[in-house]
């Protein structure tokens, strides 16, 4: 969230804890399959037992992290790297805590080795590129999300690499890094692939606009991302101190 009129990452949503889901539905896959072709599950332990602890952890982890309970999410993500310390799903899981704790550089640590033991972790990359934001790497930050894009992956993926550029380009206190117009292109293309429902891009290209100083559609996009049904009163409330920003014909503050 914003702390005050400066630069922030684009996170409102925790996208990342959103991400934890779909990748503890990956590893129940992972394990499934391999269990099923080789009768063993190398990333984890060769027991169903281990197998079904490891992922109560991870899950447990992964709905505690959602839900703000950071000190009950690192036990069990403690836990389940106990057992595996190379368990690549926990170790993204304790990266997006390391990020809540400020520890960026262990957060980027655990995204490497996550990334070390399953390259298509692609959630891991995009949760990089975020904490070099925040570690002032801009230039790294846009490399990670430039070669995430070029890579095409699935569509909700490359949506939220795309909604991350936009609004990387759109809001980088560094303004050699902003490029309005890109941000435009690359928050349409987000919000095509996710059918316009998902509010958060929408608001991504409304920031975009407002960069490119066209206000008038920054408002627009912005009153319609607080239309969408169900998002957060916290997410409502950031919309609506945006919108007045646009209003007055002010882009997203930053501070260099």
């Amino acid at each position: 969230m914003p702390d005050g009129r400066v630069f922030y990452y684009k996170s409102r949503r925790q996208p990342d804890e959103i991400m934890s889901i779909r990748i503890i539905v990956l590893l129940i896959a992972v394990i499934a399959s391999m269990t099923a072709v080789h009768g063993s599950v190398p990333i984890i332990v060769n027991t169903p037992a281990h197998q079904r602890a490891v992922m109560k952890l991870c899950s447990d982890a992964s709905d505690q992290l959602r839900n703000g309970d950071v000190a009950g999410a690192k036990r069990n993500v403690d836990a389940a790297l106990r057992i595996d310390p190379k368990l690549w799903p926990a170790l993204y899981i304790r990266a997006q805590i390391f990020r809540k704790e400020g520890k960026y550089e262990l957060a980027i640590q655990d995204c490497n080795e996550a990334l070390r033991q399953y390259p298509g972790c692609v959630e891991a990359s995009l949760l990089r590129a975020s904490v070099k934001v925040r570690l002032g790497k801009y230039a790294e930050a846009l490399k990670e999300l430039n070669y995430l894009i070029s890579l095409h992956p699935r569509p909700v993926t490359l949506a939220r690499a795309l909604s991350d550029r936009a609004w990387f380009q759109a809001t980088c206190p560094d303004s050699s890094f902003r490029n309005g117009q890109q941000a435009v292109k690359d928050a349409k293309a987000a919000c095509s692939i996710m059918q316009w429902k998902d509010e958060d891009m929408i608001d991504t290209l409304a920031a975009a606009y407002a960069e490119t100083g066209d206000f008038d559609s920054a408002v627009r996009y912005a009153a319609q991302a607080l239309a969408v049904k169900g998002i957060s009163p916290e997410d409502a409330r950031v919309f609506r101190e945006q919108l007045a920003w646009f209003q007055h014909h002010k882009r997203i503050p930053v501070s260099q």
